[in-house]
């Protein structure tokens, strides 16, 4: 059994993974890890799910940045819609009108409902389309607040700098089977992650080990699966900021 390491860089993320291939596989670069075995149909679901979700977060990585626009979208007690059938044909409209004016932008628009209400509401980030823009052609309602993507992203004391690996999760979860269809839609041309060909290793990684960070870069976590899956998270280094809530 040999060891691998890849990189792939999204946007201002870098991630290294190392793993296992065969002996006998030739072409190193384009080797992927082994499929793991499920034990349950739920297991495979769970693993396409993973799959779905790690190609969001990169592209959105890759795309989205502190000039990018993050918009909630709600919908006055005239214009309010019952069902994602109904919020889906307002939804196009809604774009087509942005791309039309817009042309050259990029966006994604999320669909869900709200916790305590229950009424379905919208949230879009998008690149290229100024604030004023997204207030008038949103002709349904409200639009509750539009604000640029953060600089620095805060987690557990950590600057995370421009990691929008929480946001795309979280909307990423606004799906529900209700709504059946994709997860969100997608108009405009999406930056892809950059992936550098696997190549073979021999030094020995873990988590408390992790491969040395890309010039530029700092290193952020790690995490290990029981089939000897390494990964490693590392973020592009910016101008430090101040912890938000402390005082000069």
């Amino acid at each position: 059994m040999r060891r691998v390491k890849r990189r792939i860089f999204s946007g201002s993320i870098c991630e290294q993974m190392v793993y296992n291939i065969g002996d006998r596989v030739r072409d190193v670069g384009a080797a992927q890890p082994r499929r793991p075995r499920f034990a349950s149909e739920e297991e495979r679901a769970a693993h396409r799910e993973g799959i779905s979700r790690r190609r969001h977060i990169r592209t959105f990585n890759a795309t989205f940045s502190p000039a990018s626009l993050y918009s909630t979208l709600t919908f006055s007690d005239e214009e309010e819609v019952h069902t994602f059938a109904e919020a889906r044909r307002l939804r196009d409209n809604f774009v087509r009108r942005l791309r039309y004016v817009c042309p050259e932008s990029r966006l994604r628009l999320y669909m869900g409902r709200g916790r305590h209400t229950s009424r379905i509401h919208m949230h879009m980030v998008s690149d290229g389309i100024p604030e004023e823009i997204i207030r008038s052609r949103w002709i349904y309602g409200r639009v509750e607040r539009v604000e640029h993507l953060r600089e620095h992203n805060w987690q557990d004391g950590q600057d995370l700098g421009q990691d929008y690996t929480g946001l795309a999760n979280y909307l990423f979860d606004h799906w529900t089977p209700e709504q059946g269809g994709h997860h969100w839609k997608q108009a405009g041309r999406f930056n892809q992650p950059e992936e550098e060909p696997a190549r073979e290793i021999v030094r020995e990684y873990s988590i408390e080990r992790p491969p040395a960070a890309p010039k530029g870069y700092r290193f952020l976590e790690a995490s290990a699966t029981r089939y000897g899956y390494l990964y490693f998270k590392y973020v592009k280094i910016v101008e430090p900021a101040r912890r938000p809530g402390r005082r000069c």
